[in-house]
């Protein structure tokens, strides 16, 4: 196969989490909470695979004729943002005005944010939450918590979209590249175990999620607070 045809391939890959999406949504609509975060979570995989790909087969040189960035943010905002809100507002784990207020939040701002071009930092992290409200979303679903504690999360993550807070790409970032990376793989793990289950509350994978969802949010965070250490001729990672 040619590079070109390697550089294609990668775009119709990431197309294909669209598909996903969308029937993700047709399961959402349905209520069926499970297979809806099944498919979101196979759309997870596929934006975690897609990345690493595109530069390897140097799509932007091989390919440009197709946007992979703009595709890739397109359905990002679909299966990280409007599904999960979606789902968030329907479920009804959140009381009347709440639901109203989460949902019309959560798809305002993170718009906002994926059009912010500072969204980005030097080292391959995000400045700011980067609206990853389907990972926020599955965990509501496993522990349920009351609806006064999920909209006191969603206000908060919603403003720190917008604060000067560290994010890390689990994959981009190199910083602690050999705990986060894991890390993500342990979540998507947790992620499917949770779905495939039913959100059983007595399911191990609700701990699971918690921890892995903690390290995620905070490792960023952490990296601003605790300088890198730097050694003669070199950057450790």
């Amino acid at each position: 196969m040619t590079l070109r045809f390697k550089a294609l391939s990668v775009h119709l890959f990431t197309a294909t989490g669209a598909v996903f999406a969308m029937l993700a949504m047709l399961a959402a609509v349905e209520e069926k909470w499970s297979l809806m975060y099944l498919w979101l979570v196979v759309s997870f995989i596929v934006d975690g695979m897609d990345g690493p790909l595109a530069r390897h087969y140097h799509v932007k040189k091989n390919a440009p004729e197709f946007d992979g960035v703009l595709l890739d943010l397109i359905i990002d905002y679909l299966t990280y943002v409007f599904i999960p809100a979606f789902a968030l507002f329907k479920s009804g784990l959140m009381d009347g005005w709440t639901g109203w207020f989460a949902i019309i939040v959560i798809t305002f701002a993170s718009a906002m944010y994926f059009a912010d071009t500072r969204m980005k930092t030097k080292d391959n992290s995000f400045s700011g939450f980067p609206g990853c409200w389907n990972m926020f979303v599955i965990v509501i679903f496993a522990l349920e918590p009351n609806f006064w504690v999920i909209l006191l999360l969603v206000s908060l993550l919603s403003l720190a979209m917008f604060l000067p807070l560290k994010f890390i790409h689990p994959v981009r970032t190199e910083r602690w590249r050999t705990v986060s990376l894991p890390m993500a793989f342990a979540w998507t793990f947790f992620a499917g175990w949770a779905a495939w289950v039913d959100f059983h509350p007595e399911s191990w994978a609700h701990w699971g999620l918690v921890i892995t969802s903690l390290y995620l949010v905070f490792a960023g965070i952490a990296q601003q607070i605790v300088p890198q250490r730097k050694s003669a001729g070199y950057k450790t990672s």
